[in-house]
């Protein structure tokens, strides 16, 4: 009977261990080959095992769902456009106010905020099915000599055997041990405005550096800022734009050569009648 009731105890647990596949973040960038990659689909729709669906909401604002029923919205503003809907996280950074609200929705659950008053944002948020973290960086600041340490966070998702990172309002280039906490990431989401947060030359270089097989531009404010960027990094990056805002990924689907996705963003729409 004890025996019995152990395993009652342990299996759930068991279980929930071994709900998120294994990701290797911290490891050496590699791209899985494969020709065919992203398909978008409506946001309501069911996603495919180990599947990841990214929605552009708008600026820095993406919501991330996984097949499992996780959602998570990154740097929230307070509201998700046109929808009801309650993420299971919400990531902020306090660059500018529409990176974050101060008063988010007491019914989500997990709340993020990528600074620490008089400290050091660390987040290690395991839902079984998807991992969150973060990594510390610095922003400008009028205070302290201009600089406001630790201020932002670079959050990275771990989920599906993926690593998918946003860079959020990022205002320097990472120190070594920065790039080590990051790791590989699979897909990252950075912002592309050429100065508000870095400019052009300095994020074209982080990018290069961190090599992932899939980068979505944000945070640009028009076709010219957008534009610089793309041809600063087609040398290196294929840029496919497929006239979306939403687009599912895989580890089996990744490109096999570094891609530039841009996407539209839009507000989401409400589930239809």
């Amino acid at each position: 009977m004890r025996f019995l009731i152990f395993l009652a105890l342990f299996i759930p647990q068991l279980a929930l261990a071994q709900d998120r596949r294994p990701s290797h973040c911290i490891a050496l960038a590699q791209n899985t080959p494969g020709a065919t990659y992203l398909h978008h689909a409506n946001w309501t729709e069911p996603l495919a095992n180990d599947t990841v669906r990214l929605t552009y909401i708008d600026h820095a604002m993406f919501l991330l769902q996984t097949q499992g029923g996780l959602s998570a919205v990154t740097d929230y503003v307070g509201f998700t456009p046109q929808v009801s809907l309650i993420p299971d996280v919400v990531t902020m950074n306090h660059a500018h106010s529409s990176h974050w609200t101060a008063f988010p929705d007491p019914a989500i659950p997990h709340v993020l905020e990528g600074w620490k008053t008089g400290g050091v944002a660390d987040h290690h948020l395991d839902l079984g099915e998807m991992l969150v973290r973060n990594v510390p960086t610095d922003i400008r600041s009028r205070f302290d000599a201009g600089v406001e340490k630790n201020g932002n966070s670079i959050f990275i998702f771990e989920v599906a055997g993926l690593c998918i990172g946003h860079l959020g309002h990022l205002h320097h280039e990472p120190d070594p041990a920065q790039y080590a906490a990051i790791g590989r990431l699979d897909v990252v989401m950075a912002a592309v405005d050429g100065g508000l947060s870095l400019d052009t030359p300095t994020m074209t270089r982080v990018l290069k550096r961190l090599r992932s097989s899939l980068v979505i531009p944000m945070h640009w404010f028009g076709r010219a800022s957008l534009s610089t960027f793309l041809r600063d990094m087609s040398d290196t990056f294929d840029v496919v734009e497929p006239d979306t805002s939403f687009i599912e990924v895989s580890l089996r689907s990744l490109p096999s050569r570094p891609t530039i996705m841009v996407l539209n963003p839009i507000y989401i729409n409400p589930i239809p009648d």
